[in-house]
């Protein structure tokens, strides 16, 4: 498995870092959440992801430490909301969180094409 870097080291991690432990078998992947709003998860999001939107983190404490053993991934649109989602995660206690650089407006392009931009 592709290590999550040194959480002391950065907050962020690449679209390429991503895509690549998306590759990996369900049970060795990171755990993925975007925290945007349905209406945006609606238009495009990435397999395997989760939604929770940041207005919801401090209601769902409990349900967002749930399978974070391999580390956590949180991307939104362009990677502000998601990087205020990785410090409140790390704020509660879950210090291998990361927010995924450029958020999902990066991953169309420089991954997958077909991701919907907006």
């Amino acid at each position: 498995m592709s290590a999550l870097p040194d959480p002391s080291a950065t907050m962020e991690v690449t679209c390429s870092e991503v895509a690549a432990w998306a590759a990996l078998p369900e049970n060795e992947r990171p755990r993925l959440i975007d925290c945007r709003q349905p209406d945006e998860w609606d238009i495009c999001h990435l397999d395997g992801a989760h939604l929770v939107p940041l207005g919801e983190f401090p209601y769902r404490v409990e349900a967002l430490k749930e399978g974070t053993e391999r580390g956590v991934v949180v991307y939104c649109h362009h990677g502000m909301r998601s990087l205020r989602a990785t410090a409140f995660l790390r704020e509660i206690g879950i210090e291998n969180a990361f927010s995924m650089a450029g958020g999902i407006d990066a991953w169309s392009t420089s991954i997958d094409p077909d991701v919907a931009r907006y």
